[in-house]
């Protein structure tokens, strides 16, 4: 099995970029090995629809992507499949998130889109130019990586961290130099 994990969001706008942050992570920290799976991490930013040839070929996709919900608090997150969304979400988390749900259902519309697990997060700060993510956020972060790899597990990887001091918000700060050094981190 072919597993994407795409990570989606604005990095210049604090907690929106929690997606993009946590694929930067996960793939940094960790070291994913199977015999029968392999698995790609994919910063989708803020691409929608052009993410659709890349999202196709794919056996799996696990999205890491700001939601709101009703009755949910700043710091939570869910994991849902993308085909059983509960009630309570809303995709109001952020300005893309309409985006990514007509991207996710044009692909439906054509048979493309492969199961797909969505691991999000109710952002605190959506709309202010600063690669500091809020402490409800980053704490939750951590919610979702563990979440994440405790899937990746159940899934059939084996998971060794290989930076256990990494953090999400280090990744954040090295966003901007990030198209410019790969390796910076």
């Amino acid at each position: 099995m072919k597993v994407l994990v795409l990570g989606i969001g604005n990095v210049m706008f604090s907690d929106e970029g929690v997606g993009v942050h946590l694929c930067h992570l996960v793939e940094q920290k960790y070291a994913f090995t199977s015999s029968e799976h392999t698995v790609d991490f994919v910063d989708g930013g803020t691409l929608a629809e052009r993410l659709i040839p890349i999202i196709a070929p794919y056996d799996a996709l696990i999205i890491f992507d700001c939601v709101d919900a009703n009755d949910g608090k700043i710091g939570d997150v869910y994991f849902f499949d993308f085909e059983d969304v509960p009630n309570s979400i809303t995709w109001q988390g952020s300005a893309h998130e309409v985006e990514m749900l007509q991207t996710l259902t044009m692909m439906d519309l054509l048979g493309d889109r492969p199961p797909t697990k969505v691991i999000g997060i109710i952002p605190e700060v959506i709309s202010i130019t600063t690669l500091e993510m809020t402490k409800a956020v980053r704490e939750g972060a951590t919610v979702m990586e563990k979440t994440f790899i405790e899937h990746m597990r159940n899934i059939g990887f084996d998971v060794v961290v290989q930076k256990p001091e990494l953090t999400i918000q280090q990744v954040a700060n090295l966003a901007c130099q990030r198209e410019y050094d790969d390796s910076s981190v």
